[in-house]
């Protein structure tokens, strides 16, 4: 050791003195320092302030976008599960935390020690409160079942997702299973809250943002702070990651049916564009190959009809038939099959199968004339038999970081569909020796395009 030592002592010397004798005539006056010569500017997306409020932008301009269409989707939820009433919602919001507390109290380590970690919280959830209660009370917006007007933003959403944050900052490196059940957690959380009929879709993407957000910069300021004091990175950082594409998305798109309930003489198929919204997933258990699988609810608006254009009577002028959407909710699995372009791209292909509820409507006469007040007719009811679905499809994905990325997709699904019409006899001439119920079986079509908001793990 002390060898070593010597000899470095004697190289450092060799080296100043020959470094001296080079520059001892050397003019320094027209020498200049440039502390950006080695610098690298950061990708845009490795920027403190996109890493913060990148994925909270996209939640709120999907609460923008679905503001119109908000009475739309609760249509659909009313008329798949009216009555719909569970509590899970109260207790599931605060899972994550108290999973990571408690692991934390099981002496697992984590990102940050216990103080630390409890600091940052409690700068979430103050942040979160504000932004919360601020805008709850400032718009004023009604809740769909018509108790309240706080309804905008949802404040169980934003607990939920800033708890399923936290605990993904502290446990996510040393296992993605804990980031998987934390924001699976939080998603279910807002699902119940629009099941419950407590919040429109539009508060329940709000509210995430708002909850993801709170963390964030919680996480921002706190750092700041503390430095590294009281952190575990450097320990987690020699942790190996899952490098396989496994990945859990939000989805939300159009889809076009080539198939409608009512034909009119004049105009054909009177299907128009729908939307459709859900959540997909898989584990990759190689580079290359995984299973996994999607919970989807799809919507197909169908164009009223004028009487007239069904060359009825001349009374029918002033009334419409207007039909309830079509809508389905599908439950599907099946192969992944994942292919990296370059660094930044990737191709993904599935095969999936699925059960698909179709959701009861009804075929409805309404009166157009704005001098006399009549209700709407009832005039058949329709309900689509249970199926099964199949669904190919291709996804485009752009790798924004390591852990978040923006997926463009195309579904195309096929099922054999079933109608039952049950018609009202006040309206229908039926025979004595007939039945007022009907069925209909005819291919059911439809192609799907949107957006995935991935996470990978």
């Amino acid at each position: 050791m002390k060898c070593n030592f010597i000899s470095i002592f004697l190289f450092s010397v060799m080296t100043s003195v020959c470094y001296s004798q080079k520059t001892e005539n050397l003019d320094t006056s027209t020498l200049e320092i440039n502390p950006h010569k080695n610098y690298k500017p950061k990708h845009f997306f490795e920027k403190e302030y996109v890493k913060i409020g990148f994925t909270p932008t996209l939640l709120f301009t999907g609460s923008a976008l679905t503001w119109r269409t908000r009475k739309d989707i609760k249509d659909v939820r009313n008329r798949y599960i009216p009555t719909f009433k569970y509590t899970f919602d109260d207790y599931l919001q605060y899972v994550p935390a108290a999973t990571t507390f408690g692991l934390k109290a099981a002496g697992v380590k984590g990102r940050n020690d216990f103080k630390r970690s409890a600091i940052t919280y409690m700068t979430s959830m103050g942040i979160m409160t504000v932004l919360v209660n601020g805008i709850k009370y400032s718009a004023k917006v009604e809740r769909p079942d018509g108790s309240k007007r706080n309804s905008f933003p949802s404040g169980h959403t934003a607990v939920a997702f800033a708890n399923a944050t936290f605990l993904d900052k502290e446990y996510g490196l040393v296992n993605a299973g804990y980031s998987i059940a934390g924001y699976g957690a939080a998603t279910m959380t807002g699902v119940g809250r629009g099941l419950n009929n407590r919040h429109w879709v539009s508060d329940i993407f709000a509210g995430a943002g708002i909850g993801i957000l709170s963390t964030q910069l919680a996480y921002f300021f706190i750092d700041k702070i503390y430095g590294n004091k009281g952190d575990n990175l450097s320990l987690l950082s020699g942790l190996d990651s899952h490098e396989n594409p496994s990945f859990l998305s939000l989805k939300i798109g159009f889809a076009a049916s080539s198939e409608s309930l009512l034909e009119s003489n004049k105009e054909g198929s009177l299907a128009k564009v729908g939307w459709e919204a859900g959540l997909e997933g898989a584990y990759f258990f190689h580079k290359n190959w995984g299973v996994g699988g999607e919970f989807v609810v799809t919507s197909f608006p169908i164009k009223s009809i004028n009487l007239n254009d069904l060359d009825l009577s001349e009374e029918g002028r002033d009334a419409i038939l207007y039909t309830d959407a079509p809508g389905y909710l599908t439950f599907s699995a099946g192969p992944y099959y994942n292919l990296n372009l370059s660094e930044k791209w990737s191709l993904t292909a599935k095969a999936l199968i699925g059960y698909t509820i179709g959701a009861q409507g009804e075929i409805i006469v309404r009166n157009t004339d704005t001098t006399t007040i009549t209700e709407d007719i009832i005039i058949a009811n329709y309900k689509p038999k249970n199926t099964i679905q199949y669904t190919p499809g291709l996804s485009l994905t752009y790798h924004i970081t390591d852990n978040i990325g923006i997926s463009s997709y195309v579904d195309f699904s096929h099922s054999q569909s079933t109608y039952k019409f049950t018609y009202n006899p006040d309206y229908f001439e039926i025979d004595s020796n007939e039945s007022n119920v009907d069925y209909e079986k005819s291919p059911f079509n439809y192609v799907s395009l949107g957006f995935r908001l991935t996470a990978f793990f």
